[in-house]
């Protein structure tokens, strides 16, 4: 558990960060809430990163939601901790459909992962990432689950199962028609 206490202190930004590259937020939770811009985003991470009043050390997570139909409407979500400041913060790339976002892989290694499954999940690029690939689903998979615009209705057949007593005979013969319907892979 982090040292936190039961109220975020505000990280000294307007200090660090250049005028206007940034906007305050009010969040649903008491951690501080950013929107930057998503040119800025690499550099904006280097400055919490490296800034002495600030030294964000971890990106805890990277995930993203989506705000469909609503435009622009994806939001790409950052949490980031200061583990000598104890400071959290919640920095928020606002985007719409088709728009790419900057890796920040370089600036904190544990990105990696966290963008490959915001990828896989919502379709969000991450332009300059060194492997872009699914992580959650199938190689083959069609599409990106986590869309409010996934198609959700698989239509089956149904199938039942008469009479519930079966013979022993009945039972080995069904269980040999499932065998030979199952397709192999």
């Amino acid at each position: 558990m982090l040292p936190m206490s039961t109220k975020f202190a505000m990280p000294p930004l307007a200090d660090a960060l250049p005028a206007g590259a940034f906007e305050i937020v009010p969040g649903r939770d008491e951690i501080p809430t950013i929107v930057v811009p998503v040119a800025e985003i690499a550099k904006i991470c280097r400055i919490l990163r490296d800034h002495p009043a600030l030294q964000f050390d971890v990106c805890l997570d990277v995930t993203a939601a989506d705000y469909f139909p609503r435009a622009p409407r994806f939001h790409v979500v950052y949490h980031l901790v200061s583990l000598s400041r104890t400071f959290t913060l919640r920095m928020k790339v606002i985007i719409g459909d088709g728009i790419e976002v900057p890796t920040i892989f370089t600036v904190w290694p544990s990105a990696n992962w966290q963008e490959r499954e915001v990828w896989d999940l919502f379709g969000i690029v991450f332009t300059g990432h060194p492997n872009l690939t699914r992580l959650l689903t199938p190689d083959d998979w069609e599409g990106h689950p986590l869309r409010k615009d996934y198609p959700t209705q698989v239509k089956l057949p149904v199938r039942t199962y008469e009479p519930l007593q079966l013979t022993a005979e009945e039972f080995a013969a069904n269980m040999e028609a499932d065998r030979r319907n199952r397709p192999t892979s």
